[in-house]
């Protein structure tokens, strides 16, 4: 993949995607905004998506670091846009640069890294640390 590549990923902000529905109680409170962790995980698809010409079949993209600022909020209903553009490697990670736009303009920015990994290791490996009560 050639610096400069880039891929984006997008929605229309739902209630589901709110901050607000990040409450587990009824301490919590978040308000009616576009989550940044939906945000973060809108740059991470898009990531992804730029990602995936390079896969083999039983491979998969996986985040490894995310720096990211959530520079405006975004009101429920609103187009939310996402873009991803490979910066280069990092070693064997794939380095990327965010932004995410609302229809107001620039909600977010940052960087993340991404690694290739064989889907059936990762889902052992999840299983196996849990079962032996690694903490």
């Amino acid at each position: 993949m050639k610096a400069g590549a880039h891929a984006s990923a997008e929605l229309v902000a739902s209630e589901a995607d709110m901050a607000s529905a990040l409450a587990l109680s009824v301490e919590d409170e978040f308000p009616e905004v576009f989550a940044t962790s939906r945000m973060v995980a809108l740059m991470e698809l898009a990531a992804a998506r730029c990602m995936k010409p390079l896969l083999a079949p039983g491979q998969l993209s996986v985040g490894v670091n995310v720096n990211v600022t959530h520079l405006a909020a975004t009101p429920k209903g609103v187009r939310v846009r996402a873009e991803a553009t490979f910066a280069g490697m990092q070693g064997k990670l794939y380095g990327f640069e965010l932004q995410a736009w609302d229809e107001g303009g620039l909600i977010g920015q940052g960087s993340h890294t991404r690694a290739i990994i064989a889907s059936e290791r990762l889902i052992t490996g999840a299983r196996t640390r849990n079962e032996s009560g690694a903490s």
